[in-house]
């Protein structure tokens, strides 16, 4: 047996798709599948969609990359964008989320720096918490699968519960610089942030000088169903990160602050040779112009909302099973009863009902379907999902 080429950090499934056409993905054996995952809340306006496609097209065939030594029109626009969207003032552009996070991790301690406090460098990060999987991410996280072995991370980071307001204001101390928090957890379980969490960080920022960074790599861009999770709590944030969707599927992530958060980015403080190139500004332009069309996000609420309807509806015929709905928006999960395995039964929709899904932690899967379904996709959805419900741990030959 060959070693394959790719590094085998990942446990890839049989499915290998080629092909993929609005919520629908195609295997190399012409196999069909539903797309619930959108490349894990990635492709936000499904596969091919036709403006994206030729946004990109053209942008390929006229300007690719130059690199940030020169003046980039196109990374203006779409920052100034961006920033008449949000809270934002300024923007830096990567190429993934946990780019972002770095970006926003020696924001938040430059930030004190400028301001002659540079022993504030530590954020005070939750438990269950996924950030990406740089040291620097997972170092701002306690989960051992994905800490273990690349000791020594690196210092400056504690940790408290989730929606967990004391527990997090208990350690605020002279070093701490902020709050480094997820407004809706994705990997860890699909769980929302309380409004009394939320707001109390906000508050505990506010009271002691510190900067709330909120991590909307997956729950932001119109997941939840407004363009940012934040919005649903009445707060603005310091710094922002966002990636997943922003691209729909082109590679791009960004980290947005405030004028007064990012004071201390200047000149050499931070780079990227890729960031911001004119083929990912394009395709960024392109979402955002799909997204910020008149009723686009109203129909994500009414998708979220019928959809939640649906698994309501459907938990009770299988209560041995499912034991609750989590998120907002199309940003839902299914919590299940042991001793069901939510990673098995992801795998059993995929193989057995043609139903992509996602594992995610504390026994639940993610359903993170592209943000243009419409009521059809949720009917398949529930039927393909019941189906999976019925024939769970029963042998494919019974």
């Amino acid at each position: 047996m060959t070693t394959p080429a790719l590094m085998p950090v990942y446990p890839r499934c049989g499915v290998r798709p080629v092909r993929g056409e609005g919520v629908y993905l195609f295997g190399e054996r012409g196999e069909k599948y539903l797309d619930f995952a959108a490349g894990i809340a990635v492709n936000a306006l499904g596969h091919g969609h036709p403006h994206l496609t030729k946004a990109i097209q053209e942008q390929a065939a006229t300007l690719m990359h130059v690199s940030n030594l020169y003046g980039s029109p196109q990374g203006e626009a779409l920052a100034q964008r961006i920033v008449d969207n949000s809270f934002a003032d300024t923007v830096f552009f990567t190429n993934s989320g946990v780019e972002a996070i770095e970006c926003a991790i020696k924001t938040a301690r430059r930030y004190h720096y400028a301001n002659g406090n540079p022993q504030r460098h530590k954020l005070i990060t939750f438990k269950n918490a996924f950030h990406g999987r740089s040291l620097g991410a997972i170092s701002a996280t306690d989960q051992a699968k994905m800490r273990d072995g690349f000791e020594p991370l690196l210092p400056g980071f504690a940790y408290a519960k989730f929606n967990d307001l004391d527990a997090a204001l208990a350690l605020i101390d002279d070093e701490t610089a902020g709050f480094l928090v997820e407004t809706v957890q994705g990997e860890g379980g699909m769980t929302a942030g309380t409004p009394e969490f939320i707001q109390g960080l906000r508050k505990a920022c506010d009271d002691h000088g510190l900067l709330l960074i909120l991590d909307e790599i997956q729950c932001g861009y119109g997941r939840t169903g407004k363009m940012w999770a934040y919005e649903h709590y009445g707060i603005t944030p310091d710094i922002l990160t966002s990636a997943k969707g922003i691209g729909g599927g082109f590679p791009l992530g960004a980290c947005l602050a405030t004028e007064e958060a990012a004071k201390g980015m200047v000149f050499g403080t931070h780079g990227s040779t890729y960031g911001g190139n004119p083929l990912g500004m394009a395709a960024g332009q392109a979402i955002l112009d799909v997204m910020l069309e008149p009723g686009f996000l109203d129909h994500v609420v009414k998708m979220g909302g019928r959809l939640r309807q649906a698994f309501e509806q459907m938990i009770p015929n299988h209560d041995h099973l499912f034991e609750e709905i989590r998120g907002k928006g199309l940003m839902l999960g299914i919590k299940m009863k042991e001793p069901a395995v939510s990673r098995d039964f992801v795998a059993h929709l995929r193989d057995n009902h043609g139903l992509l899904t996602v594992a995610a932690g504390e026994n639940v899967f993610r359903v993170l379907p592209p943000l243009i379904i419409d009521e059809s996709h949720v009917t398949e959805c529930i039927e393909r999902l019941s189906a999976g419900a019925r024939s769970f741990g029963i042998p494919s030959d019974a």
